[in-house]
């Protein structure tokens, strides 16, 4: 039987047999609903059943085993279709600094609970260099919880010079509600609407002069939730994608984006400093984000999010 890859992000787990050229069979929500046990639910007569919402993957980094376990088990029992007793091999991908205790609980439960015959670990940014035919390059990885930056030589993260920064996607959604509710202010919309009408509309300025000009001429978009209630967007869309390059706009006392994968290749022996400046890949769904002029109106069919 062929190896299952398997890469469990903050947001979204994907999987599927190993096959070239291939997009991965499956891309399923990471966020579970857990039924809770009798006596969790609270005391007294007429308790009802409750069900709580349950991350295993926080920022990256695998933060509840249990809800893992099941999880892996439903992707790889049900929808692969593995068999008892005829498991096979597996790859994971590994986050950048992953410590070493959660990549032996990894290999501990793969062997003991799931029954491997084999198992592999490989670095995100391996894999995505690989995915496009390098072996050496810079990877900017913005995901749902956190962005690496990792310069890679000759197939191997160059980890001195790499960096990481908890904050990714839900702190843009949640940038996205809070702007969203300054000039909404009688409207309340739920974080899973933001989140949708984040990929629809968030977009990043050409440059810094363009995002200026977003301060006194911006188009206008008028958007009408499942409620009947109509919001404007107009502005909110460029704060998002400018705290990437911004991130004071979060609080957060960090250079921007660009900044920092100059100052990590930099870090690296010069010899490989053409080598990575030509081969920055962007990864991660935000990384997706469109780039858009704020004085013509947003083409929503052109905006691709993965």
């Amino acid at each position: 039987m062929e190896a299952v890859v398997v890469d469990a992000g903050s947001k979204l787990l994907k999987a599927g047999i190993a096959s070239p050229d291939q997009n991965p069979a499956l891309i399923l929500p990471t966020k579970m609903k857990r039924v809770l046990e009798e006596g969790e639910a609270g005391e007294g007569e007429g308790s009802e059943v409750e069900e709580v919402t349950v991350d295993p993957v926080v920022r990256g980094f695998v933060k509840d085993w249990d809800a893992m376990e099941d999880l892996l088990k439903h992707v790889l029992y049900t929808l692969i279709g593995w068999e008892i007793g005829e498991e096979g091999q597996i790859l994971f991908t590994d986050p950048l600094f992953t410590p070493k205790a959660l990549r032996e609980q990894l290999v501990q439960l793969m062997f003991e609970t799931f029954n491997v015959s084999g198992f592999y670990a490989s670095e995100q940014a391996v894999l995505s260099l690989y995915a496009v035919g390098r072996i050496s390059g810079c990877t900017v990885d913005i995901g749902h919880g956190k962005i690496d930056i990792a310069p890679v030589c000759e197939g191997a993260v160059h980890h001195i010079a790499s960096k990481r920064f908890e904050i990714g996607g839900i702190d843009l959604t949640n940038l996205f509600a809070r702007e969203l509710q300054k000039s909404n202010p009688l409207v309340n919309i739920d974080i899973s609407e933001i989140e949708k009408l984040k990929e629809q509309y968030a977009c990043c300025a050409e440059d810094q002069s363009t995002f200026d000009e977003t301060q006194n001429s911006c188009q206008t978009e008028k958007h009408t939730l499942p409620d009947g209630q109509v919001i404007t967007i107009k502005r909110e869309r460029y704060i998002v994608g400018e705290a990437l390059f911004q991130p004071s706009i979060l609080g957060l006392e960090e250079y921007g984006l660009v900044d920092q994968l100059v100052r990590s290749i930099s870090t690296v022996s010069s010899e490989y400093h053409r080598q990575l400046f030509e081969n920055t890949m962007l990864c991660g769904g935000t990384a997706s984000m469109t780039a858009a002029d704020p004085l013509r109106p947003l083409n929503i069919s052109s905006c691709q999010y993965s």
